[in-house]
């Protein structure tokens, strides 16, 4: 087929799990609203109780603020239209559609690699200097760099896309992925500079995936070392406990992101279905767990609920009591 190098794709088709049997459209767009209910819910609690609860406006908590945002944002960017595919047969997303979805997804996957940064730094320091800690992590220092991260990566994917923007589009319009993500767009691109716009685009991801998860696994294995060098047998099991399922979701989160790139960049190809798949697990499994790793198994949110709940308890008795004398 003879390719021509002006755009005359005007729509893309998202196909979302290619091999999926039409009787199956139901459960998977109501399972797909699920997952989308519970990041919503879930992640928007966590801000409610952070911004509701003043024992909780330290550096940490505006930290898990910030992956909450991002969260929200991943899940509402990304679902409603991959569920109404499913619901509707809303297959159709018009060219700027796809390229303004294309940019805040991985807008968003670049910030929340900077949140996940930070965090392990936020922890890292707490651990190794706990007498610098209170100077370095601020609430007001902690709030500039968030405020940072959303902006200057903003900025940065602005030209990413832009840059897959320009490639010529023509004939091919069929998006073998749930979402417009670069990858699946730009195999669609024709013209010599495809390939160009590919390596650009791998090697940002690289610099955004790699460099922050080289640092999160040093800083967590460091500060795994300087528990077990503790005396407190409790403390030991807390640390630990709450450091393992926080690596495990960084490492869910940032290994299959290196893999897909590497791999389709190596020209290694695997069936359609199963590259859905692992993008599915790595963009959604990471935001729906989020509020329960990072924050519900937190003793100091616990705690802030708790009280919450008991102060409710104890106002509806006295009003209980107060009705009955005078009654």
């Amino acid at each position: 087929m003879k390719y021509t190098n002006i755009t005359t794709v005007t729509d893309f088709k998202i196909i979302g799990f290619p091999g999926l049997p039409p009787e199956y459209y139901g459960l998977v767009s109501f399972i797909l609203f699920v997952v989308f209910l519970a990041i919503l819910l879930g992640n928007l609690f966590i801000i409610v109780v952070i911004i509701s609860e003043r024992t909780l406006h330290k550096s940490t908590y505006l930290i898990f603020f910030h992956l909450a945002m991002s969260d929200i944002l991943f899940g509402t960017v990304t679902l409603p239209k991959i569920i109404a595919r499913y619901w509707w047969n809303d297959m159709l997303s018009s060219f700027r559609a796809c390229f303004t979805q294309m940019y805040f997804i991985h807008s968003l996957g670049a910030i929340h690699s900077l949140i996940f940064l930070m965090m392990a730094l936020d922890r890292f320091v707490a651990i190794w200097f706990p007498f610098k800690y209170p100077t370095l992590f601020t609430n007001t220092v902690i709030s500039v760099a968030c405020s940072l991260c959303w902006v200057f990566t903003f900025i940065r994917m602005m030209g990413i896309v832009l840059h897959a923007s320009t490639l010529p589009y023509c004939d091919r319009n069929t998006v073998m992925q749930c979402f417009c993500d670069l990858v699946s767009v730009t195999d669609l691109g024709c013209g010599s500079d495809v390939a160009y716009v590919k390596w650009v685009a791998f090697a940002n991801a690289m610099i955004t995936l790699l460099v922050p998860l080289t640092f999160i696994i040093v800083s967590y294995f460091s500060i795994i070392i300087a528990v077990l060098k503790m005396s407190l047998k409790d403390r030991h099991n807390k640390v630990l406990s709450t450091c393992g399922p926080q690596l495990f979701v960084t490492c869910l989160y940032y290994l299959p992101r290196c893999f897909i790139y590497i791999t389709n960049n190596l020209g290694f190809k695997f069936s359609l279905d199963a590259g859905v798949i692992i993008t599915m697990l790595y963009s959604l499994i990471p935001a729906t767990v989020n509020p329960v790793i990072y924050c519900f198994k937190t003793m100091e949110i616990k705690q802030a609920l708790m009280r919450r709940f008991m102060n409710r308890k104890i106002s509806t008795v006295l009003k209980s009591d107060c009705k009955q004398n005078i009654s």
